[in-house]
């Protein structure tokens, strides 16, 4: 359902211009008084978390640390080349053994796919062109 804007209103005006102003809520009376004291409550967030507590700790860490992202090494493997779906076999070989992490084999194997579709369509082109010049000739 499309949102639609009454006759003679602009996009963005106001139904009640003389109503409640922005940011006189309960919310944000509530935020402007957790704002004024800040600086306490870091502090005692600080204080709990040296002392031990683990849920404080945690609230600070997760605050004001960006989470760490897991990384692979990039790891080199032979690829066989015979077919695309050999060299899929062997990504996955290759991830059974662990000579690869899972996902460095699924990156691989969607680039196989992706290239598998791409060689279809580059076949499927030259089919088309060869018809159309045969239809051409006759």
């Amino acid at each position: 359902m499309t949102k639609r804007t009454p006759p003679g209103w602009q996009p963005g005006q106001s139904g009640n211009p003389a109503g409640r102003p922005k940011g006189s809520g309960d919310v944000a009376a509530i935020r402007a008084a957790i704002a004024q004291r800040m600086p306490e409550l870091i502090d005692t967030l600080v204080d709990r978390a040296l002392s031990g507590d683990v849920g404080a700790a945690r609230l600070l860490l997760e605050r004001t640390i960006a989470p760490l992202k897991a990384s692979e090494a990039p790891q080199a493997i032979e690829l066989p080349s015979a077919g695309l779906g050999d060299q899929g076999r062997a990504v996955i070989a290759s991830v059974a053994s662990g000579e690869l992490a899972a996902g460095q084999g699924a990156q691989l194997l969607g680039a196989i796919g992706t290239l598998a579709r791409v060689i279809e369509v580059e076949e499927l082109t030259q089919r088309v062109q060869a018809l159309e010049a045969r239809h051409a000739n006759a």
